[in-house]
């Protein structure tokens, strides 16, 4: 445990910062699934919507450090390629 009062803050707000993290990792995941189970069960209507959605949350994670921009680029390719496939 931290002795300096710096320390001590430094502490609490990594506590705070790490719990915003994981919140936000959740609902990236759970956006993820919810487009790959509206795809899955053929909703092109829902399918089109999670899609907007789900490369939103993408571009979002990019920016807070989350995933990569490289990894962000080939699961949006993944996912266009599902929806052209329901589409089609």
């Amino acid at each position: 445990m931290p002795n300096i009062k710096s320390a001590k803050k430094r502490v609490k707000v990594i506590k705070a910062k790490t719990l915003q993290n994981q919140m936000f990792k959740s609902q990236y995941r759970t956006t993820l699934k919810k487009y790959v189970a509206a795809v899955n069960a053929g909703d092109k209507a829902l399918a089109a919507q999670t899609y907007r959605d789900a490369v939103k949350k993408i571009d979002q994670a990019v920016c807070r450090g989350i995933i990569h921009k490289n990894a962000a680029a080939h699961k949006k390719s993944q996912f266009t390629k599902m929806l052209n496939a329901l589409n089609a």
